[in-house]
């Protein structure tokens, strides 16, 4: 089925990912048409692609964030766990992952695919049923970094296993006393670093399948991160670690 994307940073990468196939273009009549909007028209031109200029009220009903553009695609292109260790293989590197356990919010779901991007992650696991998906807003929300990035709706116990198996490491983010503060968790070998859901954190069966906890320090005066912020953190506490011994 195809949808609509919106937003002019998710429109652009995912005419530059060249993933999904793209049926038209709508602008809002009057929107000028310069820089990353400009840019985009070259990406459409390029592909021949059929552009609309309508009234700014015709793109209201997709989101109040579409910034006078909308992208009619295919559906999003789902991986699946084999695809993205050997994505990693083939890159010389070792296997970065990130997994997604039950996670609601899609502005938290967006922000953690746009960091695991930017850091290179290989893949981002989901599981089959619960979570929030690669819907249009969450496409908007990771700015069309989901579009860059191998995703695949899995089923997570099944994964952890297969990924142990392959000689991954699999670390929970974790606020109990039992978890490990960074310092005494390696993060720069292969890795698979879980973020649970905003209001429960990790199930039990996932939590008890991870090698190490990890705990992040809080020195300030609230008791906890949300999600996406905890997990963009040890996101890039992993690529520092990486980064060292590369």
């Amino acid at each position: 089925m195809r949808e609509w994307l919106y937003g002019r940073n998710a429109v652009y990468e995912t005419l530059c990912a060249r993933r999904r196939q793209p049926f038209r273009l709508r602008l809002a009549q009057g929107a000028s048409e310069k820089g990353r909007l400009a840019e985009i028209l070259k990406l459409a031109a390029e592909r021949r692609l059929p552009v609309e200029r309508v009234p700014r009220v015709q793109l209201d009903p997709l989101a109040s964030g579409h910034q006078g553009v909308a992208l009619e695609v295919s559906p999003f292109f789902y991986s699946d766990l084999t695809e993205i260790l050997s994505a990693a293989k083939r890159q010389s590197e070792l296997p970065f992952l990130l997994i997604l356990d039950l996670l609601q919010d899609p502005q938290n779901l967006g922000t953690l695919l746009r960091t695991a991007e930017a850091v290179g992650v290989h893949g981002v696991l989901l599981p089959l049923r619960q979570t929030a998906t690669i819907t249009p807003a969450v496409v908007n929300a990771s700015s069309g970094a989901s579009e860059h990035l191998r995703i695949a709706q899995i089923n997570l116990a099944q994964a952890i296993t297969t990924l142990k198996e392959a000689g991954v490491w699999v670390i929970g983010l974790d606020a109990s006393p039992q978890a490990q503060p960074p310092e005494k968790v390696r993060l720069d070998g292969p890795l698979a670093l879980v973020v649970g859901s905003e209001g429960e954190g990790m199930r039990a069966l996932v939590r008890k399948s991870c090698d190490l906890l990890l705990r992040l320090p809080m020195r300030g005066q609230v008791a906890s991160l949300n999600a996406a912020a905890a997990g963009s953190i040890a996101l890039y506490l992993a690529l520092q670690k990486r980064s060292q011994t590369s």
